[in-house]
């Protein structure tokens, strides 16, 4: 981790209150070192952290995401009821699921209108609203 890009991963990490481990910086600065957001999978983010030197487990990086997603640093969108993608920005969006590449990207919210939303059942509330727009190329 370079030290221009230290403090990123480490106030991410303090915001949530969880303790900068080696493992949590480790994919802390793959996952915001750049201050940019991404869309990652356990799997994708394990081979990053490979490709950097990082020892670290894939049972460990599940482990991490599922820690970050409870505290909050991110969101898990998941596709096909199976694969999941964690992304950084927490803030509601709706995503592009890309399906040739399999991969996920941010669609524009100021394109999305939602008029109106079913009502609940009974005893029960609407916790949020995912909205996962699926792409294909034309051919």
């Amino acid at each position: 981790m370079t030290d221009k890009h230290q403090h990123i991963p480490t106030k991410w990490l303090a915001a949530a209150g969880l303790r900068p481990t080696r493992q949590r910086m480790a994919l802390a600065d793959l996952l915001v070192g750049d201050g940019q957001h991404r869309h990652v999978t356990a799997e994708s983010l394990f081979d990053a952290a490979r490709a950097t030197g990082d020892s670290v487990s894939l049972a460990t990086v599940y482990n991490t995401l599922r820690a970050f997603c409870d505290a909050g640093l991110l969101q898990e969108v998941t596709v096909d009821g199976s694969k999941s993608y964690f992304d950084t920005n927490t803030h509601d969006h709706p995503h592009y699921y890309w399906e040739d590449e399999g991969r996920l990207t941010d669609a524009p919210s100021d394109q999305l209108v939602i008029a109106q939303l079913p009502t609940a059942p009974e005893g029960a509330e609407i916790a949020s609203v995912d909205v996962v727009i699926r792409l294909r190329r034309r051919s």
